[in-house]
């Protein structure tokens, strides 16, 4: 564990806020976590200390660091600080907001910096009323989000700010996190010893997940609810730990980058036959409350794009448990969503259903093509094959002047090398 000051605190003083918010750093000194960011030389360390920062948004999970980084902002700037949160402010208060940055700026000359806290859920014309202000300086905008700005920003919005993604936390900041949360309690007006086993310290550090919040949330509900009036030491093991956190914090989001990246591991693992990866992928999303409907979506595509003839039946499995689930719903219907998944994962794969794509090609960019006579409607000239022998009937399907263009590259696996062997030997009798 360390022991270097990271927070900021009185002891002295009632704690009236949640331990998150009093443990809260209020310098970057003391501020842990984001060191490819905030390290001695980085531009935004100088921009915050400089107080020349300019429009960013800060993306990442939630619990680490991107609120704090605003407090410490504030901190360190001339500027007017206005905090809006997206969720409960509308465009009235937005107006309000820079007006306000207008008339001080005439008046003063001091700037205001807006913050706007899950930017990512202004609307469409919310973002839109942001430009004016944010174009000609009236105001600095930042931005904090737990998703994927160039999903949920608009370009306009997005071209005139900087983006910095955050990470979760590591170990050792997660420890250091632990340390600062037992000197809390050690240096208060009656101090109260906490001591807690490494496998319980382990298991907390684990699930949390990089999540600092989450963290410092269940050290003090077991403190709170473990020690009696006047108990002067907390002993703190791993079964205790287990029960302040039983489900791990896993970091998902369903519109943004995280909610991507996952479905993105989960496709390219079934394309790459890893069944065990993409049980743990399915498992993630399932976990996380992903939309079952969209994961069979994306199953529905992986069984056409990614296995396609190479085994035809993949796409009616997933067509099957698609319609069981819809039937039987969770829990049980996990079956359903693992054997679909399984069945793609283990299937033969044949891309081969891309050719579509080839000849998508050659229709923009051809000049000119005719369908050739014997096949247009009501032709007299059309041959019908079920009337003639395999080995008999020579006709061509094609645009004369595009005769040369092969776009269906077969490939020699499962079902699809069975058919293409039959039809191989039908074209060159």
């Amino acid at each position: 564990m360390f022991t270097d000051k990271l927070f900021s605190y009185d002891s002295n003083q009632p704690q009236k806020a949640p331990l998150a918010d009093v443990l809260r750093p209020k310098t970057l000194d003391e501020f842990f976590g984001q060191r490819k960011i905030l390290d001695k030389q980085s531009l935004l360390r100088n921009a915050i200390l400089n107080d020349t920062i300019g429009n960013t948004i800060f993306t990442g999970p939630p619990g680490i660091g991107k609120t704090t980084l605003i407090e410490i902002i504030s901190l360190n700037t001339r500027s007017v600080l206005i905090k809006l949160n997206a969720v409960l402010s509308g465009m009235k208060e937005l107006r309000n907001a820079m007006l306000n940055a207008e008339e001080r700026f005439s008046k003063s000359g001091r700037k205001t910096i807006l913050f706007i806290d899950e930017v990512h859920r202004l609307n469409a014309q919310q973002q839109d009323a942001l430009l004016p202000s944010v174009e000609n300086g009236t105001i600095t905008f930042l931005g904090a989000t737990t998703e994927n700005p160039f999903f949920t920003i608009n370009k306009a919005l997005i071209s005139r700010t900087r983006i910095f993604k955050l990470s979760p936390l590591d170990t050792e900041d997660l420890e250091k996190i632990i340390d600062r949360v037992i000197d809390f309690y050690q240096n208060l007006d009656i101090p109260l010893k906490v001591l807690i086993e490494t496998a319980a310290a382990n298991h907390l550090i684990k699930y949390s997940n990089g999540d600092a919040r989450t963290l410092i949330n269940a050290l003090e509900m077991i403190i709170n609810t473990t020690r009696s009036s006047g108990k002067k030491e907390v002993k703190i093991n791993l079964s205790i730990a287990e029960d302040s956190i039983q489900n791990k914090n896993i970091s998902y989001d369903k519109n943004g980058q995280s909610h991507f990246d996952v479905i993105s591991a989960f496709i390219k693992s079934i394309r790459g036959s890893d069944p065990d990866a993409t049980l743990f992928w399915l498992a993630n999303m399932i976990e996380a409350g992903e939309d079952p409907n969209y994961i069979f979506r994306r199953l529905l595509i992986s069984a056409s794009e990614d296995i396609g003839l190479a085994d035809p039946n993949a796409i009616v499995v997933v067509n099957s448990c698609n319609s069981a689930f819809e039937k039987v719903g969770f829990p049980e219907g996990v079956y359903f969503l693992a054997q679909a998944s399984l069945y793609l994962a283990v299937s033969p794969k044949s891309n081969s259903n891309k050719s579509i794509f080839k000849a998508m090609e050659i229709i923009k960019s051809c000049n000119y093509y005719e369908v050739p006579p014997h096949l247009k409607n009501n032709s007299i000239t059309y041959k019908n094959p079920h009337n003639y022998e395999k080995d008999s009937l020579d006709q061509s399907y094609m645009p004369e002047n595009l005769k040369k263009y092969k776009f269906w590259k077969n490939l020699t696996i499962g079902w699809e090398k069975m058919r293409s062997d039959e039809l191989g030997r039908y074209r060159n009798n």
